[in-house]
């Protein structure tokens, strides 16, 4: 009896305990007020956020990863790639702009998924998220000593001998392209000093991101100039006489045509391109800055990312046109398209100004990991070093280490390889932004956002039973706790559908084939879909006005979850297994320090 006793209290205590460790992973904080409409920090209007999010986003992607997805991956339809990654991008922005109008704080998908779905969620966006920054400074430097290598076996050096030799000494010919280096670089390195003042700044920043779309714009009309449509109807014929096959066999060069690897290469280009709109999520930290952040703000980000899109579109197309696919060298990069078409001065020109984009693509990548690095261990869940006073030192050795690692392992794995992990990172991090606008969006507001009517309203159906005419037809034409924790749970249900409908259709060639078992999997995975999508429909949304809300929901946030679930299963396994050496990191460090020291009572 008494052995009875002790079990159960054994079993109590531990129920009891496990009870307490499942609500620290979903523990949510309050929230601080944000700053004053008439704060005279907000000194941001939309053309300067227009140029922050284009400035940050236009970089790397545009310059390396073009011409590897090319290669590799997609071939002539690379366009189409662009395309699927463009909207699933545009599908994540419009989550961002809600949460940035709801939530008027400066932050990242971390800080939305803290208040939204708790703190396991919010560390899982936060990691992802620094991992996808801290492989974009990897690309960024391999790709910046990459050009440069280019321009010295291009002689780059002999170019401007002979056009200055004569009026230089001969130890500075020696060397004069290192010489023109170093000084590219020491203006680069100081020029924060001369951008005094946020005036000169925002002007700098403008004409920047103005050379840069400048220079791309003369790829793109390069591109019309000099393309021709035969490159995206290349047959066995044009490999065999470049002296690139001498069989029927055409792979690894793909089956020709303007698909020469089918549609699973377009969806595995597109996964890896998505990597080149990382940056546009760095608007909503600055929402504290921004004037009149609630219009600005979506505004702003949905005008950069619609230009970002039709700048690597037309690079897209450019490049496609330009150069027969197979003719890009791994390595390549977009300059180099011009030597093909004989421009080789352009290639030097444009070469030049893509090692300066790069340098600033380098600092913009690097500021936007401290942020996240400082906030998160503000928050408890890193160490605390990261948060004090020297956590700029502190964070640029871990930077440094971090970056040590992926280096060497880009060394082992190539290029692409590290770029899909940074892709992985951020379609997370985008795909838990989206599950937060749609679970917010069917919870009962907060106490200062609910009228007396929605609060009493609310309070008459707190003990409310879930019966199924409940779920399909509720009472309240409010949310109330009882239908907000049905959208929780239907949400929740969804993702792992979500990804196993995903999973199914990786079998596509089974599913064509008309395989009973598949279909029959397919089928029953898209009506349970339909029904809890149904179900959520039917759920009262919050009544809070907004001045801009995501269109058409749920159905938005849940097609913007499904694009990026088949985006990450183009991925390959050692992919995969990097992302869970990365993330048993992060799970480590949170198990061991994070979930004991987390400060959820503070606002953030």
């Amino acid at each position: 009896m008494i052995g009875h006793r002790l079990e159960e209290k054994a079993k109590q205590m531990l129920r009891q305990a496990l009870h307490r460790f499942g609500q620290k992973l979903v523990r949510r904080p309050t929230l601080r007020a944000p700053a004053a409409e008439d704060d005279p920090e907000r000194t941001l209007n939309t053309l300067d956020l227009v140029t922050e999010v284009v400035g940050r986003t236009v970089g790397v992607g545009v310059y390396v990863l073009a011409s590897e997805v090319v290669r590799n991956q997609a071939g002539p339809s690379f366009v189409i790639s662009v395309l699927v990654a463009g909207i699933s991008s545009m599908l994540a922005v419009l989550c961002y702009a809600e949460f940035a109008v709801r939530l008027p704080l400066s932050a990242f998908g971390y800080l939305y998924s803290y208040v939204t779905i708790g703190e396991i969620w919010a560390f899982i966006s936060g990691w992802s998220f620094i991992l996808s920054y801290v492989v974009g400074i990897a690309i960024v430097l391999n790709t910046w000593i990459l050009t440069f290598d280019n321009l010295r076996g291009n002689r780059l050096s002999e170019t401007l001998q002979e056009t200055i030799s004569e009026n230089i000494p001969s130890v500075v010919r020696e060397y004069l392209d290192f010489v023109v280096l170093g000084v590219m670089l020491f203006f680069m390195q100081f020029r924060d000093v001369w951008y005094i003042g946020s005036f000169w700044s925002s002007t700098t920043a403008k004409v920047v991101t103005l050379v840069k779309l400048l220079v791309l714009s003369f790829v793109i009309i390069s591109g019309f100039i000099k393309g021709h449509l035969h490159n995206w109807k290349l047959t066995e014929e044009d490999y065999i006489m470049a002296g690139l096959n001498d069989t029927s066999m055409l792979s690894p060069l793909g089956t020709g045509g303007f698909m020469p690897f089918g549609f699973k290469g377009i969806l595995h280009g597109a996964a890896t391109y998505f990597f080149a709109f990382i940056g546009f999520d760095y608007i909503v930290t600055k929402t504290e800055n921004a004037q009149n952040p609630q219009h600005s703000i979506p505004r702003g980000i949905l005008i950069a990312l619609f230009i970002c899109f039709l700048v690597y579109f037309g690079v897209s197309l450019a490049l496609t046109l330009m150069v027969p696919y197979y003719q890009l060298q791994p390595g390549s990069t977009l300059p180099e398209v011009f030597l093909h078409i004989g421009w080789v001065p352009a290639y030097y020109v444009v070469a030049l100004a893509f090692l300066y984009i790069l340098s600033n693509s380098f600092r913009g990548l690097w500021k936007p990991i401290i942020r996240e690095l400082n906030r998160m261990a503000r928050n408890g869940l890193l160490f605390r070093f990261f948060s004090t006073a020297s956590y700029l030192r502190n964070t640029l050795i871990m930077t440094i280490v971090l970056l040590g690692i992926i280096t060497v392992t880009v060394s082992f794995l190539g290029v692409t390889d590290i770029l899909d992990l940074g892709s992985v990172g951020s379609l997370i991090s985008h795909s838990l932004v989206a599950l937060c606008v749609l679970i917010i969006r069917y919870q009962p507001g907060r106490k200062n956002e609910t009228n007396e009517a929605d609060v009493q309203e609310e309070n008459r159906h707190v003990a409310e039973k879930l019966t199924l005419q409940g779920l399909l037809f509720p009472g309240s034409s409010h949310p109330t706790p009882l239908s907000g924790r049905v959208v929780y749970v239907c949400s929740s249900l969804l993702v792992l559908l979500i990804i196993l409908l995903c999973l199914v259709l990786t079998q596509l060639p089974d599913l064509l084939s008309g395989d009973p078992v598949w279909i029959s999997v397919l089928v029953l995975l898209l009506v349970l879909i339909t029904g809890l999508t149904g179900v959520i429909w039917r759920q009262p949304q919050s009544s809070s006005p907004l001045p801009f809300k995501v269109p058409a929901l749920p159905v938005l946030p849940l097609l913007s979850i499904f694009v990026n679930v088949c985006l990450m299963m183009q991925m390959t396994s050692g992919t995969w297994a990097l992302f869970g050496i990365w993330m048993l990191i992060g799970f480590a460090t949170y198990i061991a320090y994070g979930i004991q020291h987390s400060w959820v009572t503070d606002p953030i």
